[in-house]
């Protein structure tokens, strides 16, 4: 899974990462199964290691998922989190900034969401609209644009150097794929909800979007915030990696269940 890493400085072009990929798994149904079979220990392990990070209270983790219009960012968390406890884990949604969040700089109403100590946060969408969709529709200039990508870096680090692990996830579709999934919403009545017909334009920025994609995770994916370009259009693979990278990084940070407290003889200890 390591392969899909960005690693920090390194020049991007997304024509390069194949958005139907699964790497080992053959796309029959017998690959399939076992991804799904690999995954399902992958959120078991992952609800035993929040259980670790929530009951230690001394890190905290915060995934960052960005993709374009149906790439899966609602799915994946459903899936992939479902084994954790809710009291550990909370997701937020970035929409269109506020006149008081508009006030301040990009990063204030970013910041005061953070995962707190204990906990996993998930941001469905994030700090990086601020450098796509601005940038693909010309609301700052470029120059802004690189000024943000060094403020991130530096928001980024000083989440990582208080105690926040920080892990983001590219989730890359086709086109065609996209295309499906807007159809698909158009055709069932309980997906037509998630349809907006501003999908459609900002579809036709769809070489723009790839552009500004390449250009934030080369500039942004940094030893202690790193990108991962997940293949997803076959949205059992996306869940397997994204499942793998998260409890990857939690098996690295070595948290171990707090003692119980001290002066208690549980071996003699009885309740009445």
């Amino acid at each position: 899974m390591k392969e899909y890493h960005v690693k920090p400085g390194r020049q991007l072009n997304l024509d390069k990462y194949d958005p139907d990929g699964t790497n080992d798994y053959k796309k029959t149904d017998q690959g399939k199964e076992k991804a799904k079979a690999i995954t399902a220990e992958l959120t078991s392990r992952l609800g035993e290691l929040q259980e670790r990070l929530y009951a230690d209270g001394t890190r905290s983790l915060l995934i960052v998922l960005q993709g374009m219009d149906t790439s899966g960012k609602d799915g994946t968390i459903k899936s992939v989190m479902s084994g954790v406890n809710p009291q550990g884990c909370k997701v937020v949604s970035f929409k269109a900034p506020s006149s008081e969040e508009l006030s301040h700089d990009f990063l204030w109403r970013v910041h005061q969401k953070a995962p707190a100590k204990g906990q996993i946060g998930i941001f469905n969408r994030s700090h990086y609209e601020d450098v796509l969709i601005t940038r693909v529709h010309g609301w700052v200039s470029d120059k802004i644009v690189r000024q943000r990508f060094d403020q991130i870096k530096e928001f980024e680090e000083l989440l990582y150097e208080n105690g926040t692990t920080v892990l983001k996830f590219f989730l890359h579709i086709s086109k065609d794929e996209q295309k499906e999934r807007l159809e698909e919403r158009i055709r069932d009545p309980e997906k037509r909800w998630k349809f907006n017909e501003g999908d459609l334009e900002e579809r036709k920025l769809w070489k723009n979007y790839m552009k500004a994609f390449e250009d934030v995770m080369a500039a942004t994916s940094t030893d202690h915030a790193p990108w991962y370009i997940v293949p997803a259009n076959r949205k059992w693979y996306r869940n397997l990696v994204v499942a793998d990278r998260i409890v990857d990084v939690l098996e690295a940070m070595k948290i171990k269940t707090p003692p119980a407290t001290a002066g208690i003889n549980f071996d003699t200890l009885k309740i009445v």
